[in-house]
């Protein structure tokens, strides 16, 4: 999979851009500021329908105007596909394949897909909870685009439920409250449908992918081995016994969230907030301690500024191929990385990612893309996109 022609309009801040593309490698570089992440940022919109930069869409379109456009033409088994999306800050996006309208705009994830890696990323290991739940939920739906909606879903049930609980704890008493814990258990329904769902597919990824991010870990990390990491999904709500982590049970987990959401009526009542569900739970990683995997500590807070790197990166590379895994070559975008990391680091980044159908690197200057990253080279200046030359 790879895009051949990038097309903007109004989206950053490139009024218009025409980019042709080739598979292999290619490299945007440039002064800060000058809107080479900008183009790169455009292709992962394309794939998740949101930014792996800013929350909201309201940034991604160019400052005066009410609308941007992504345009891209992706070849897939020999076949082309024009996708596009239109951002309207405040009002529903559009989507179109072939210049056909989608009927939803999030049926657009997934037919282009992409792994980011860029110097947020430390911020999966050493950031909120938030941040885990994050990744595992974008790369879901990369893998299954259905569990989009399941996803909109259960965001949507814990707003009406939280909205709920608020009111409920402002009139504990009296009939009006009486007839919104009625209310209540319907909102507990969707809650654990949706909920259980979402945790037995995040529960099966991590299985899936901890022996990739084992492996990856251990091309990065001088001296490591795979079996120095773990990573285990921990939730808020008790797992039933016999859990089968390769294929929870969704029945079996609705009646534990069920059960854990009437242990804790009184407790979210008081507080007004939801306390169970999967927007509760935690991706734990862990790295060896010194007396090995049997003795594993938590990456965050004990694990070094270049350890913490190499477990960042490894969750990257792991989400990549679990995704080649499947029967697809994702594309990579490298996004001002390389300046991240040690010369160790970049070396054996690059070489991991050098075959992949494509990668797009960004790049303060051309001497920061490693020599094994050879491929076409842009400079973007002055708002202007122009290819230099080919290396290699």
């Amino acid at each position: 999979m790879y895009v051949s022609h990038l097309s903007l309009h109004d989206f950053r801040s490139w009024p218009t851009a025409e980019i042709p593309l080739d598979p292999g490698v290619t490299a945007f570089t440039g002064r800060n500021g000058q809107g080479k992440t900008n183009l790169v940022e455009a292709v992962d919109y394309l794939s998740r329908l949101s930014s792996h930069r800013v929350a909201t869409d309201a940034p991604l379109v160019r400052a005066g105007c009410d609308r941007a456009v992504v345009r891209a033409s992706v070849v897939r088994e020999g076949r082309t596909a024009l996708l596009e999306v239109e951002l309207v800050p405040g009002k529903a996006n559009r989507a179109r394949v072939n210049r056909s309208p989608l009927p939803r705009t999030r049926d657009l994830v997934g037919l282009v897909r992409t792994v980011v890696f860029a110097p947020d990323d430390l911020a999966l290991v050493k950031g909120d909870p938030g941040e885990r739940r994050r990744f595992l939920d974008d790369l879901l739906v990369l893998r299954a685009p259905r569990l989009a909606g399941v996803r909109a879903d259960y965001d949507r049930v814990l707003r009406q439920r939280n909205t709920l609980l608020k009111s409920l704890r402002q009139a504990r008493r009296g009939s009006s409250a009486e007839g919104a814990l009625a209310t209540l258990e319907v909102w507990d329904d969707h809650l654990t449908r949706t909920g259980a769902e979402l945790w037995a597919e995040r529960v099966a990824l991590v299985t899936a992918l901890t022996p990739y991010a084992g492996a990856a870990y251990a091309a990065v990390a001088r001296g490591a081995v795979r079996d120095d990491v773990a990573m285990t999904y921990r939730s808020a709500c008790p797992a039933p016994d016999g859990l089968d982590p390769s294929a929870p049970d969704p029945a079996a987990l609705v009646d534990a969230l069920r059960g854990e959401l009437e242990r804790r009526r009184g407790d979210e009542l008081d507080r007004g907030v939801t306390l169970v569900g999967p927007h509760r739970d935690e991706l734990v990683l862990t790295l060896a301690g010194p007396a090995g995997p049997a003795d594993p500590l938590p990456v965050k807070g004990y694990a070094s500024h270049g350890e913490s790197w190499s477990f960042a990166l490894a969750m990257r590379l792991a989400s990549y191929d679990l995704l080649r895994a499947d029967g697809d070559d994702p594309i990579l975008v490298l996004d001002d990385v390389f300046a991240e990391l040690d010369s160790q680091r970049r070396s054996q980044l690059a070489e991991l990612v050098a075959g992949a159908e494509q990668v797009l690197v960004t790049a303060a200057v051309p001497e920061d893309v490693p020599a094994a990253l050879a491929g076409a080279r842009f400079a973007v200046a002055d708002g202007t996109v122009t290819r230099v030359d080919d290396d290699g």
